[in-house]
C-alpha cells in the first residue's frame, strides 16, 4: 500500500501552516466518538460484530458527500510499517495500529479518509470521526468533524441517551463524545522553566497535555497537545470555548517568555538557534529525537527573527517525515535498519536546502 496514493495530499494538509497563529500552534484536531445503536460496544463485541460495523459504515459513507469515494482501508490487513506510518500521520491511534502493549491488530480495524475528515473504525468506539486544521482553528475543525458526523448520522443510528448524551465505551467520553486538542510549540516556556507551572495549572481547570504522538507519548521538541479531559455536562460550544480561552492564555505566556529570553539571554539563545540550524543543514546522521529537538530551536529562531525566513510548512512536514516509518519508506529500508539515521539526515538536508529565504 502507498498511502500517498490513497489520500489527498497524503492526508496532511493540516501541516501547511496557513491557519491562525500557526507560528505557535501547529494544528488543531477535533474528534467525535460515536457508536451504532443496538450493536455491542467494544469489549463485548465479536469479530462478526466488528465486520458488521465496517460494512454498515462503508455503505453509509458511500452516500455521504464528504466521504463519498473514500475507500475503507483495512488496518488489520496492513504490514507493521504501514500501520506505524498511518499512526505517525495521526490518522490512527496506537491501539488501532496494534502498537499498544497487546501488540496485536484487532479484527475489523479500519480507516476512512475523506476530504475534510477521517473515521477510525472499531477503535475503542465503533466510529471515531476526526478532523484536522492548520493552526489554532477549533471552530473550523469542529465544523468539519460535525459535518461528517451529520452526513453519517442521516444514514446510521448512533447510540444516544436523552439524559447522558452519546454513549461510549469509556465513561469519560459520554456526553458530547468530543475531544479537541491543539498542538502547541512552547519552547520559551520550557527554557524559562515556566512550562511545568502552566501545564499543572491547566490540569486543574479540566485540560490535559500529551506529546506530539498523542496519549502516552513524550513531549519532544517542546511540542504539547492540550485537550479537554471530560465531555459530560457541557455542550460542544462550551467545551471548545473553554479550551480556546486557555490556549490563548498559553499563547500569551509563550510570547512573554520569548521577550524574557531575548532580554536576559540573547547570546545563549542565538547560539542555540544557529547551532541547531548548522547541524540540521550539515549533519550526516540524525536520530528522530535529535532531529525534532533541533527543529524546535530552528522554529524558535525563525519565530523570533534570529534566523532568515524558513518556510514553516517544511518545518511542520519534517515533524512527520522524520519519523521512523516515513524515513524507512523514503529510503526503502526496514524500520530497524542502521542506515535510517543517515537517510533521515539526508532527507532533512534535502528539504531544508531550498527553503532558506522561502518565507
Amino acid at each position: 500500500m502507498t498511502t500517498d496514493g490513497l489520500f489527498p495530499d497524503g492526508a496532511l494538509p493540516w501541516l501547511d501552516a496557513t491557519g491562525p497563529d500557526s507560528a505557535l500552534v501547529v494544528s488543531t484536531r477535533v474528534r467525535l466518538a460515536r457508536n451504532l445503536a443496538g450493536r455491542p460496544f467494544w469489549g463485548r463485541n465479536s469479530p462478526l460484530d466488528r465486520e458488521s460495523v465496517v460494512r454498515m459504515v462503508e455503505a453509509a459513507s458511500g452516500e455521504a458527500p464528504g466521504l463519498s469515494g473514500a475507500p475503507v482501508v483495512r488496518v488489520d490487513g496492513l504490514s507493521k510499517r504501514e500501520r506505524i506510518l498511518l499512526h505517525e500521520r495521526q490518522l490512527i491511534s496506537r491501539e488501532l495500529a496494534g502498537l499498544d502493549a497487546s501488540g496485536r491488530v484487532r479484527s475489523g480495524a479500519g480507516l476512512l479518509v475523506g476530504a475534510t475528515a477521517s473515521v477510525m473504525l472499531n477503535e475503542e468506539d465503533h466510529l471515531r470521526i476526526q478532523a484536522f486544521r492548520s493552526g489554532f482553528a477549533l471552530a473550523a475543525a469542529h465544523a468539519d468533524a460535525a459535518g461528517a458526523e451529520a452526513d453519517l448520522g442521516r444514514r446510521l443510528s448512533f447510540a444516544f441517551h436523552p439524559e447522558f448524551g452519546y454513549l461510549t465505551s469509556c465513561p469519560t467520553n459520554v456526553g458530547t463524545g468530543l475531544r479537541a486538542s491543539v498542538l502547541m510549540h512552547i519552547p520559551a516556556l520550557v527554557m524559562t522553566r515556566e512550562a511545568a507551572k502552566v501545564l499543572h495549572g491547566l490540569g486543574q481547570v479540566g485540560l490535559t497535555h500529551r506529546g506530539l504522538s498523542g496519549e502516552g507519548s513524550e513531549a519532544l521538541g517542546h511540542l504539547f497537545q492540550l485537550s479537554n479531559q471530560t465531555t459530560l455536562g457541557k455542550s460542544a460550544t462550551e467545551l471548545l470555548d473553554h479550551l480556546g480561552r486557555l490556549v490563548r492564555q498559553v499563547v500569551e505566556y509563550e510570547e512573554r517568555a520569548r521577550v524574557v529570553l531575548r532580554r536576559d539571554a540573547p547570546t545563549a539563545l542565538e547560539d542555540q538557534v544557529w547551532r541547531a540550524w548548522g547541524l540540521l543543514r550539515h549533519a550526516r546522521a540524525l536520530g528522530f529525537e535529535e532531529a525534532v529537538t533541533l527543529l524546535s530551536s530552528v522554529r524558535l529562531g525563525v519565530g523570533m527573527g534570529i534566523l532568515p525566513a524558513v518556510a514553516r510548512p517544511i518545518l511542520n512536514r519534517l515533524l512527520v517525515l522524520a519519523q521512523p516509518a516515513h524515513v524507512a519508506q523514503d529510503a526503502g529500508t526496514g524500520l530497524d535498519d542502521e542506515a535510517l539515521a543517515m537517510h533521515r539526515a539526508t532527507l532533512v538536508r534535502r528539504l531544508l536546502a531550498d527553503t532558506e529565504g522561502g518565507g
